[in-house]
Formats: structure tokens, C-alpha cells, sequence
């Protein structure tokens, strides 16, 4: 029992070291069904071929070798397909489409019924062709009768043509020739007027329309008298060689004899399955851990880009190109969500590359991972977009170069037995890479905002002065302004002193007291002179609700300007709980029973350091500008160390995830800062103003 007491020891230590120190963000029910759900999807589409697919298709490395049973005659599907859209191209057979007879025959009747007008009025009316003066005057000496017997012989004629079809491409003069030819028994002009007639009408026009059934059967019968290719195979022919590609000849040898199971792998399709099933949840256990305020819609996100890579790779086949799939992806999670996340998201991906791979193609896999690893470690150390645009383009001609010398190394290692990719395939993959980094810059900001990112350029264009919400801040509420950038340079050094996130707490140190925008002059750093609008008042539990309303109102206001929630957190959990000790003590004095909790922040506690960090710079920034001019540095060190002390013994640290080592750091910095704002100046002598007499 001893043993198992101390490996259970173990496990329990082990799990204390490894479990995030700060609080996870709480997923719901649903949350997590809709990442299980995610995760299914993309376990079904990567083992999708291993279900509907056979094991064996042309193009791949054989994994077996196999010789021919006995001997065959073997139908070439590959050669039989080649021929069979080679007679495609011109072997349409046509047929006469009714509909396109109707059609012309009654664009005739109208032309033969606006000669008629012409000839009944002919000073009256335009002719549909320019009549020769001899065909004018033969046209007004014919009577009814012979104009009727005239267009009978136009219509026959036209009937005959239309039956023999008609191809819109035919020249003019060959329709009129044509015509003539129909007319033959007339006598002149009347066969003259009657061909052009025709040739009006037929011409730009056809009748004919491609028959499919009737197209097949001729290249059917053209392939029998040709005869189909065949492939002659004798008893013990080498058909694949274990490792090779497999040939669209050897396939169908291979199909001929049966060695193609076409059966559902039931067995290797679950193994896939789950194994994709598993990488997916690991992936977002890893992101999770590391990433302790993951939402469930940037899981959401991570899992939505691997699906569609997955399908992709389905889609694809064997010319899906890896750079072009996993490098944009990598750099783009890898900027929102971080390195770790980036990283976690191409080891599933590569794990999960549709096999097998051939020499050329596992290498190219290889290169591609090692330039997303790349891709990955710089995406969160750039913290503009310019740079940015230049990582985009150094790293399609990094993995162009990488790429040609590994692809030629191995060529001269296998001693050139299958053709390396050239340099125009391997160039024409990094333009695509590098085109899919730039679209994912562009779509990046929509991306940002949709799923509730929060990259180091986005944090830097937040943190501009200049933007609405802080200029406003900066008009309307000015000591609160002037007390928030004291506090910013605070909580930056204190952050920096622990390696927290120098950005984050920055840009959300100038966020954290917008609320009070709501209602500015309740707040002392913004009263100049004149009665306190809270004696006015003279109610603790209303003074109160209006310390609590600056919290509130600052939520509105974040999501009225839509911040990214990681800033947003900023603005209730600098207060936590905190206890409103002022108006608490006055309302004790007015009724010792008033319960304490009506004057405490109604929270959340700070859930990460950085947010802790803002808590305690909040509370030491005005005991530190308030230390007398002689005050030295082991004092303002104790005079911190108090306050931050009653915080942590408030519990108001407890999920933030702060050690009191880092604490010690915290205030070490902060003593810093304060040492920055008291020196010393050395006193310049003012001369006395001279006199002037007029």
C-alpha cells in the first residue's frame, strides 16, 4: 500500500504544478457540446477516405509489392479514357432541333407577309431586302394567285434546306446559291428575289443541336474499329514494387486481380477517427491551458480552420500544397491566440496529412512545418501591421529557398529515380503562400473582430490617445484622465517586473475607469471648487451605488465601443469585491447593522495578473503621490507592501494567480516608479523683473 500512497502523492503534486494558476474562464454546457460537435466534425472528414475510399489508388507509394498471378489480358482504363476524349473533340453528331425550324419558318412569314404590303403599296412601305428595280415591278404585275403560288415555292424550298440543316457560319452567297438551286423551276426575277429572300433569313442562323446519345454511340464505334487499349500481362510480372508510385496501369492490373479491396476499412477508419478525435481535443486542452480566458469561440475558430485545411487535403489529394495550407493558418492563430496556440494547431495538422507520402512530398511536408514553427514564434513578437506585411513577404522566399535545396538534396540522395518538383512548381507554391498571408492580413482586422481577438497591433491602435472614447475621457473628465495614466505607468512596470503582458495591461490601464464618464464630478480627482455632490447627498448607500455605477456604466461604454472582452475584463475586476470602506464606516456609524456586503463591488475578483496588477497599482497610486517629500524608499516599500497585504488577506488575489514572489516584484517596481516621480530638480534662480520708465 505504500508504493501506491506515494504515487498517488506524486500524482496529486504533479497536478497541483501542471493545473493553470489562474482561473479558467467558465465554459457552459453548450459550449462544450459545440466544440465536441467541431471536434467530430473534423475526426469524420480527416478519416473520410479510409471509409469511403480504397486503400490503393494511382499516384500513391505501393505498399506492397505484388507480382501477377497468372496471365491477362487487361483493359487500360487510363490509355481507353485518353482516346475517348480525344474522339470527343470531333465526334459531335448533330440533329435537326424542331424548335429552331418553327422559329425561322415563322421569321419567313413575316418577311413574305411585309412583301406582300410592299406589293399592294409599294410607294407605302420599307421592303425587308432592297428590291431590284426588275424585282419591283415583277412583284406589283403578279396577282394574288400567283404571289400565293410564288410563296408556296419559298416555303418548299426553305423546308427542303432546313431538312438537309443549316449552320449559322455559312457565307451569304453560298445560302443564295443553295436557294437557287431549291428554285430552279422559277423564271427570273422570281427565283432571284426568292433566293436572297432565303438567304436573309437563313443566314447567322442554324438548326442543329449537338445529340449526347447519339455522340457516345459514334465514339463507342469508332473505339471498336480502332480496337481498345490493352495491357498484355504475363504469369509472375512485377506489377508494384513496395514504395513506388503506383501507375494508372498497375491500379488497374492490380483491380483486375482483386488486390483492391473497395470494402469500408472499418477497423482503419475508427482508428483515424479517433485519433483525429483525440488531436482536436488536445488541441484546445493545450490552448486552454496556456490561454486560461479562452472563449469558446476562439476554440470555435481554431477548430473551424483545421476543418477547412481537412477538407482541402480531401478536396486535393496528393498536389495539396502544404505551405500554402498550414503557414497562414499557423500565423494567424499564432497572432491572435499566441504562439502556443499556433504551435498546437499545426502539430494537429501536420499529424493528421493524409498518408502515404512519397520522399519529395514527406520533405515538402517537412520544410512546410518548420516555416510555419518559424512563422508561429515571430507572429507574436510583431506589434504593428507593417511588420507584419514584411513577415509576409520573407517568408514565401525563406521556404521558396529552404524548399529547393531540401527537394535537391534528396534528388542527388535517391539518385534522380522519380523527377524532383521544378523550379516553377516550387516558386508557383510560394507565390500562393505568400498571397493567402497577405489575404489573411486584410481579413484579419474582420477577424479580429468577429471572433473577439486581441493581437499586439489591435492593442496598439487601441492604446492611441487620440481614439473616441479615451479623447473623450480626456475632455470631460480630466483628473480621472491625468489619475489613469499615472496608473498605467504603474501597472506597466509592474506587469514588466513579473513578464506579464506589458501591452494588455497598458492599453486596459487606460480603459479601466471610462465608466466614470457617466457621471465625473462624483469623483474627486475631477471636483475643483464647490460642495461634494456626495455630502450633498449625505446617504452612504446611495454615495455607494454611485462608486458601483462607474463599473457599470464602463461596461456599457466598452460594449457601446465595441473592446475586445480581455480589455473589457479590465474595467469590474480593478475593484473586484473590494469593500467601499469611506462610505461603509458611515453607514455603520448611522446603523451597526447594515450588512457589509451593500458596500462591496459586486466583482468579479481579478481572474488574471494582469488585471490583479491594476487592483493594487488603483489602490497604492494615491498613498504613493501623498508620501512626504523626506519619505524614504524601505518606508514607501512598507507602506505598499500594507496595502497590497490587505488585499491579498481581502482574497481579493486568490484567483488572479499571483505568487507572493511576484508580489514582492510588484512592489519593488512600483517603489520604482515612485522614486521616477519625486526626483529631485535643482532650483533655478528667477532674476528680478527690471523697471522700465517711458
Amino acid at each position: 500500500m505504500l508504493p501506491l500512497a506515494r504515487a498517488q502523492q506524486l500524482w496529486r503534486q504533479w497536478l497541483r504544478r501542471e493545473s493553470p494558476r489562474q482561473a479558467l474562464y467558465a465554459w457552459r454546457q453548450r459550449d462544450w457540446l459545440a466544440v465536441l460537435l467541431s471536434c467530430t466534425l473534423v475526426a469524420l472528414l480527416s478519416s473520410w477516405p479510409w471509409l469511403v475510399e480504397p486503400i490503393l489508388r494511382p499516384g500513391i507509394p505501393a505498399p506492397f509489392s505484388a507480382r501477377a498471378p497468372r496471365a491477362a489480358t487487361v483493359v487500360d482504363s487510363d490509355a481507353l479514357e485518353q482516346r475517348r476524349s480525344q474522339l470527343g473533340t470531333r465526334t459531335n453528331v448533330q440533329v435537326v432541333d424542331p424548335q429552331a425550324n418553327l422559329e425561322l419558318r415563322q421569321r419567313l412569314e413575316r418577311q413574305i407577309q411585309e412583301l406582300e404590303q410592299v406589293a399592294a403599296s409599294p410607294q407605302e412601305r420599307v421592303a425587308p431586302l432592297n428590291l431590284k428595280p426588275a424585282e419591283q415591278a415583277w412583284l406589283s404585275a403578279q396577282g394574288p394567285a400567283q404571289r400565293a403560288a410564288w410563296n408556296q415555292n419559298i416555303r418548299l424550298a426553305q423546308q427542303r434546306m432546313l431538312s438537309q440543316g443549316v449552320v449559322g457560319s455559312v457565307a451569304k452567297h453560298q445560302l443564295e446559291l443553295a436557294a437557287r438551286l431549291q428554285l430552279g423551276e422559277l423564271p427570273e426575277p422570281a427565283q432571284s428575289l426568292g433566293s436572297r429572300l432565303l438567304a436573309l433569313n437563313l443566314q447567322g442562323h442554324t438548326n442543329l443541336r449537338n445529340d449526347a446519345g447519339l455522340s457516345q454511340r459514334l465514339i463507342e464505334e469508332l473505339l471498336n474499329q480502332q480496337g481498345i487499349p490493352r495491357i498484355q500481362v504475363k504469369q509472375g510480372d512485377l506489377i508494384t514494387r513496395q514504395g513506388e508510385p503506383i501507375s494508372p496501369q498497375a491500379y488497374d492490373v492490380l483491380d483486375y486481380f482483386g488486390m483492391v479491396d473497395r470494402r469500408p476499412l472499418l477497423r482503419a477508419w475508427l482508428a483515424h477517427f479517433l485519433e483525429a478525435l483525440a488531436a482536436c481535443l488536445v488541441v484546445v486542452l493545450i490552448i486552454r491551458r496556456w490561454r486560461t480566458n479562452l472563449e469558446p469561440r476562439h476554440a470555435l475558430l481554431v477548430l473551424g480552420m483545421l476543418l477547412v485545411v481537412q477538407a482541402f487535403k480531401l478536396w486535393l489529394g496528393n498536389t495539396a500544397s502544404p505551405l500554402a495550407l498550414l503557414v497562414p493558418a499557423t500565423l494567424l492563430l499564432a497572432q491572435g491566440l499566441g504562439t502556443i496556440a499556433g504551435l498546437a494547431w499545426l502539430a494537429a495538422a501536420s499529424l493528421l496529412w493524409p498518408e502515404p507520402l512519397d520522399d519529395y512530398s514527406e520533405v515538402r511536408l517537412m520544410v512546410a512545418t518548420a516555416v510555419a514553427v518559424v512563422a508561429a514564434v515571430l507572429a507574436g513578437r510583431q506589434r504593428s501591421r507593417a511588420q507584419l506585411v514584411q513577415l509576409a513577404i520573407l517568408l514565401p522566399s525563406g521556404a521558396l529557398v529552404l524548399q529547393w535545396i531540401t527537394v535537391q538534396v534528396v534528388a542527388l540522395w535517391h539518385g534522380r529515380t522519380r523527377l524532383p518538383p521544378t523550379g516553377t512548381e516550387l516558386g508557383a507554391e510560394a507565390l500562393l503562400m505568400g498571397g493567402l498571408l497577405m489575404a489573411g492580413l486584410l481579413l484579419g482586422p474582420l477577424v479580429e473582430s468577429f471572433f473577439g481577438l486581441l493581437t499586439r497591433a489591435r492593442l496598439l491602435e487601441l492604446a492611441d490617445l487620440q481614439r473616441p472614447l479615451l479623447r473623450r475621457l480626456s475632455l470631460e473628465a480630466p483628473g480621472t484622465f491625468e489619475h489613469t495614466l499615472m496608473i498605467c505607468g504603474l501597472a506597466e512596470e509592474g506587469a514588466r517586473a513579473i513578464h506579464g503582458d506589458v501591452d494588455l495591461i497598458r492599453t486596459g490601464s487606460l480603459y479601466h475607469d471610462v465608466g466614470k464618464l457617466h457621471a465625473p464630478e462624483w469623483f474627486i480627482e475631477n471636483q475643483s471648487e464647490g460642495p461634494n455632490p456626495h455630502d450633498l447627498l449625505d446617504d452612504p448607500g446611495g454615495s455607494a451605488s454611485v462608486l458601483q455605477a462607474h463599473v457599470d456604466e464602463g461596461l456599457k461604454l466598452a460594449r457601446r465601443h465595441r473592446l475586445p472582452r480581455p480589455l473589457a475584463d479590465f474595467i469590474p475586476e480593478h475593484q473586484g469585491t473590494l469593500r467601499m470602506g469611506y462610505f461603509f464606516h458611515q453607514a455603520r456609524e448611522r446603523n451597526p447593522r447594515v450588512p457589509e456586503e451593500n458596500f462591496r463591488y459586486r466583482g468579479p475578483r481579478p481572474q488574471r495578473r494582469e488585471t490583479a496588477i491594476l487592483m493594487l497599482a488603483d489602490g497604492c497610486e494615491a498613498a504613493l503621490r501623498s508620501l512626504p517629500p523626506g519619505t524614504s524608499e524601505e518606508e514607501a516599500s512598507q507602506m505598499v507592501r500594507r496595502l497590497i497585504d490587505a488585499r491579498r488577506l481581502d482574497g481579493q488575489l486568490k484567483d488572479s494567480g499571483l505568487s507572493r514572489g511576484e508580489l514582492e516584484l510588484v512592489i519593488r517596481a512600483f517603489v520604482r516608479v515612485w522614486k521616477r516621480m519625486r526626483h529631485r530638480r535643482i532650483p533655478y534662480p528667477i532674476p528680478a523683473r527690471k523697471a522700465y520708465s517711458a
